[in-house]
């Protein structure tokens, strides 16, 4: 079981901002950026490279929920960013897919 998995769960503390059915958003322990929230899909699903036809309605959503976070924590006419990491290479730690939402200061290209 990951990380996430446990969040989910309610086996480990998160600082939960926004959850539905089929998402859950909090803050990020390790923030690089003054809002940093995870977005993570309740079904397991390991990277966006492992994602079958049928998550393309989770795919979807968690983007438009996204903006609906974006907007419910004041940051959507400032500006934010998404990323979506996808294997070690790309910094991903926890192998569940994940979407950072970065905001709250001027963001930098490229990122990293």
């Amino acid at each position: 079981m990951t990380l996430f998995e446990k969040i989910i769960a309610r086996e480990i503390p998160a600082d939960i901002v926004y959850e539905d059915d089929l998402c859950l958003c909090f803050r990020d322990i390790n923030p690089q950026a003054p809002t940093h929230l995870l977005l993570i899909p309740k079904k397991p699903i390991p990277r966006i490279a492992e994602a079958a036809p049928e998550d393309q309605a989770t795919l979807g959503h968690l983007l438009l929920t996204a903006q609906k976070i974006a907007k419910q924590e004041g940051f959507a006419e400032a500006g934010f960013r998404t990323v979506i990491n996808n294997g070690p290479d790309s910094g991903e730690e926890v192998p569940h897919l994940h979407l950072h939402l970065l905001a709250g200061r001027k963001l930098t290209w490229p990122p990293g």
